[in-house]
């Protein structure tokens, strides 16, 4: 898939991005989205396993390299175990915050101080390269509808898509469009998890845990 250089929690970030109107689609979902994508990459490398239903570092002194996915781990290793559910939402913010000034950094995405309300300082990001996500979301789409077989899918663009489907991305799934992709979407979350057993059950674990926290979501949010 392209810019596979990217992070799985990288991609999905942009993954939300609609490159017509230029702007983030289901923006109250991203952060649990992009941290769940954060978790399932972090035990997709063996950083993180499981122990009996708890996120829990290998060691203390691993790396990836990457800042966001780092920062993940260490706050995993500096907190009071959690179960995975708990993770896709804590501090998940911290995480889509990391990401975005990764993307910032390579050219994805630029940031624009302003002021809300006159007075308070922000940022916002803007795409700066639509075509790149354009041809992300094609390819996520051939993952999604066919025909490449699932078992021949790489486990990291099988997570990707997997998770992206979880959240109903309106760019990757249409609205009301998941239920024609429900036996799909369960296929490429075995095949995300397909390299051992214990990965296998870690990945559903985040996947559950992403869709309920997204239904929350989206009831507080009216969405």
């Amino acid at each position: 898939m392209p810019h596979g250089s990217l992070s799985l929690p990288a991609r999905l970030c942009l993954l939300a991005w609609d490159t017509e109107s230029t702007k983030v689609t289901g923006a109250a979902r991203l952060p649990q989205l992009v941290r769940a994508g954060a978790l399932t990459e972090l035990a997709q490398r063996g950083l993180l396993t499981d122990e009996d239903g708890i996120a829990t570092p290998v060691d203390m002194d691993s790396a990836t390299g990457d800042a966001a996915l780092d920062g993940l781990l260490e706050l995993i290793r500096e907190s009071r175990p959690h179960r995975w559910r708990t993770w896709v939402t804590l501090h998940a913010r911290v995480t889509l915050d990391a990401v975005r000034e990764q993307l910032t950094a390579q050219g994805y995405l630029r940031a624009v101080k302003k002021r809300v309300l006159g007075v308070f300082p922000s940022v916002e990001h803007v795409l700066e390269q639509p075509a790149a996500v354009d041809a992300l979301r094609v390819e996520a789409r051939r993952v999604l509808e066919g025909p490449v077989p699932v078992a021949e899918v790489c486990d990291r663009d099988a997570a990707l898509v997997a998770l992206a489907a979880a959240a109903e991305l309106p760019a990757l799934v249409p609205a009301g469009d998941r239920e024609r992709h429900a036996a799909r979407v369960e296929a490429l979350t075995e095949r995300a998890g397909a390299a051992a057993p214990a990965l296998r059950k870690v990945v559903t674990e985040v996947h559950t845990a992403l869709t309920a926290s997204l239904t929350a979501v989206a009831v507080a949010t009216g969405e």
